[in-house]
């Protein structure tokens, strides 16, 4: 009897301390700035762009401008997915992240360090024109824009699903994965041999 009482009175408590708390007024301004920067920042470097300049590769091998930005429209969509399968999880008491802001911040501006994609987000040319790549991009950061202005999620509190960051690294981490090509973007534009207007 007397520990039914404590778990009744100890209950309240300990759903408070478990409770999903707000992203913090600077979590929020950081992220919604991130996401607002990279989406200009995307949309003027592939603005006006000649069908040669969009098409060219710097090697048989790599990347051009048109492939990058289908890439983001590819995988952006597969990491806010990831996003909200990790919303479902629980959230931890002062969980403690390995990762740091400040290591994906860092990983959106070091092109040091290069990884091949994973085949589900590799470019197929799926898009025939700019414009549709761009418009699914830009549809789907007007969605992750709304959801960070307005969430009242407990992101810090919740890991990310097999991740070793909490969710709310995990959305600037969208965000900086974006600033990482869009720095590609611009290497593919400083060639040598990138087709002149």
């Amino acid at each position: 009897m007397r520990t039914l009482l404590a778990a009744v009175l100890l209950f309240p408590v300990l759903s408070l301390r478990l409770a999903a708390g707000p992203l913090s007024d600077t979590d929020r301004t950081r992220l919604l700035a991130h996401l607002e920067m990279t989406e200009s920042w995307l949309t003027s470097e592939v603005s006006g762009l000649t069908p040669a300049q969009l098409r060219y590769r710097m090697t048989p091998d790599s990347w051009s401008i048109m492939d990058v930005v289908e890439h983001l429209a590819i995988a952006e969509p597969q990491y806010w997915q990831n996003l909200r399968d990790s919303l479902a999880g629980p959230v931890v008491l002062n969980y403690k992240p390995e990762a740091t802001d400040a290591g994906i911040l860092w990983y959106g501006i070091d092109r040091s360090h290069r990884q091949k994609t994973g085949e589900a987000r590799v470019p197929k040319g799926k898009y025939a024109d700019i414009k549709d790549s761009l418009a699914v991009f830009r549809a789907l950061r007007a969605t992750l824009h709304e959801y960070a202005k307005t969430t009242t999620d407990d992101l810090r509190g919740r890991p990310l699903k097999d991740g070793d960051m909490d969710v709310y690294q995990w959305f600037l981490m969208i965000s900086s994965h974006a600033q990482r090509h869009i720095l590609q973007i611009r290497e593919i534009k400083n060639s040598p041999a990138y087709p002149a207007r």
